[in-house]
């Protein structure tokens, strides 16, 4: 399976959540990225699943998932258009 993201920490504090993912730092808006994150418990915003894949964050308590290149605005093209346009 492909590693789309290698996130190695996810913390919370007033109102923003901070991720380190590929070795860069980031800190984002709750009330920018979701709303059930932004009103969720430190219970809730605690309990969270990265996928295998390392592609999004599920939390179960509160049926969200996010993918991390929607947080952070970065996209991956699938193999099979990469090859097309190089074609």
């Amino acid at each position: 399976m492909k590693k789309y993201h290698h996130v190695e920490k996810i913390s919370f504090n007033d109102g923003k959540m901070f991720l380190i993912v590929d070795g860069r730092q980031y800190s984002l808006q709750l009330s920018h990225i979701s709303k059930k994150l932004a009103n969720a418990s430190r219970i809730e915003r605690e309990k969270f699943e990265i996928t295998p894949s390392g592609y999004g964050i599920h939390w179960q308590l509160i049926d969200e998932d996010l993918s991390i290149d929607g947080m952070l605005g970065i996209k991956h093209q699938p193999k099979q258009i990469k090859q097309e346009i190089s074609v």
